[in-house]
Parts: C-alpha cells; sequence; structure tokens
C-alpha cells in the first residue's frame, strides 16, 4: 500500500513538472516585451496594466487575432503580421496576463 502510494505521489509530481516545462514562459514574454513593445507602450508595468487578465486573454485569443487587428494600420503592424509574434505571441501572452490590472502582480521589468 505504501509503495502504490509513494509511486503515485511521484508520478503526479513528474506530471506536473512535464506540464510547466511544456508551457509558455512569463521571463521569455517579459523579454519579448521589452525588445518589441516598449518603445510604444512604455515600461512592462504600464504595458501590461493597459489591460486585465480576462482582456489579455480575448486578445491573444485565435492566434492573437485581436491584438493583430488592433496593431492594424501602426508602425508595429509588421511585427504583429511577422514570425516573430507567432514565435513569440504565447509567451508575451503569458507576461501580459501574468502582470494584468487586475492581477496584483509587479514585473521586475517596472
Amino acid at each position: 500500500m505504501t509503495k502504490s502510494i509513494s509511486f503515485l505521489l511521484a508520478a503526479v509530481i513528474a506530471a506536473g513538472m512535464m506540464s510547466t516545462t511544456a508551457s509558455a514562459d512569463d521571463k521569455k514574454g517579459q523579454k519579448a516585451y521589452l525588445k518589441t513593445c516598449k518603445n510604444c507602450h512604455g515600461n512592462g508595468t504600464k504595458g501590461a496594466a493597459m489591460h486585465t487578465q480576462d482582456e489579455w486573454d480575448d486578445l491573444f485569443a485565435n492566434g492573437g487575432a485581436a491584438i493583430i487587428k488592433k496593431h492594424a494600420g501602426t508602425k508595429a503592424e509588421p511585427f504583429f503580421n511577422g514570425d516573430t509574434f507567432k514565435a513569440n505571441s504565447q509567451d508575451l501572452r503569458d507576461f501580459l496576463f501574468m502582470y494584468g490590472s487586475d492581477s496584483g502582480n509587479v514585473p521586475s521589468c517596472g
């Protein structure tokens, strides 16, 4: 009985670690934000606080269709229609979501 419980607990911990590494990374998103968005939207604190967590979710849904549309006709349009945004969108979303205006979190870049 003890061995089976230990095995089950180890399996749960291993599964948790795998799912964490497979998800996007808010630290990578912070770097992407500072590189691509800071000039227009200010530091990470100001930029992330532009929307609530639910609003960030909506903007990045469907491959970021809403945020791409929001930046249409701006100088940022080429970025949002390019491969760099596609490659970094989940990380960027995680950063902005984690520090959204209703999260109570403050990023280290601001």
